[in-house]
């Protein structure tokens, strides 16, 4: 899945509820009908709430919905031309989360095969504040699941269906006794990595 983190920065864990954007961001992507209104507007940006209704078989308020979460996490601007407000894609030429990970989905859509799925299962796992915190908990050596538990205050089962979500997405190996954060091979996997550790 990845290779072994040669410089991850080993800080102290930080509550979940100091780190809200990326799980919260996660959870908006974690939604197919939501990527397939992302990749429809970067194929095709400057599309109204009715064109994508009508695009994506939605009701006008549905639409409305997916376009107005989308929007709320910075992965989506609107203008208004006249009477029409159209939807576009953020640039993503800023430093920000959101630009980086516009960036990363604008090269998944166009380079990789069955990309919703893949952004979708990537995305879910960061759409839990406390397994940010695991990942950002391990170091480059590797941490074991007891030092784990211990840094990140997780009951051992919580722990466990955390680490086997990261793992499953790529996020995370394990090495013997030790997990070890790990370098996705996905752009947009990669992205996630990097925000999550910031």
């Amino acid at each position: 899945m990845g290779h072994t983190l040669q410089s991850v920065n080993m800080t102290s864990a930080t509550s979940p509820a100091s780190r809200p954007t990326l799980w919260r961001t996660c959870r908006v992507l974690a939604n197919r009908k939501r990527l397939q209104i992302l990749a429809l507007l970067i194929r095709q940006p400057n599309q109204t709430v009715s064109a994508i209704a009508e695009r994506m078989s939605l009701s006008m308020p549905a639409a409305s919905q997916y376009l107005r979460a989308l929007e709320a996490r910075g992965l989506l601007t609107c203008r208004r031309v006249g009477r029409r407000v159209e939807y576009r894609p953020s640039p993503g030429t800023g430093e920000g989360a959101a630009d980086e990970i516009v960036k990363a989905l604008r090269v998944a859509f166009r380079q990789r095969v069955r990309p919703i799925e893949a952004i979708f299962k990537l995305a879910t796992g960061f759409t839990h504040p406390r397994r940010i915190e695991v990942f950002r908990a391990l170091t480059n050596r590797g941490d074991s699941f007891g030092h784990l538990q211990a840094a990140t205050n997780t009951p051992a089962r919580a722990l466990s269906r955390h680490l086997a979500k990261l793992e499953a997405r790529g996020f995370v190996t394990e090495k013997g006794a030790l997990y070890v954060a790990t370098i996705h091979r996905h752009p947009f996997g990669r992205v996630l990595a990097r925000s999550a550790r910031h």
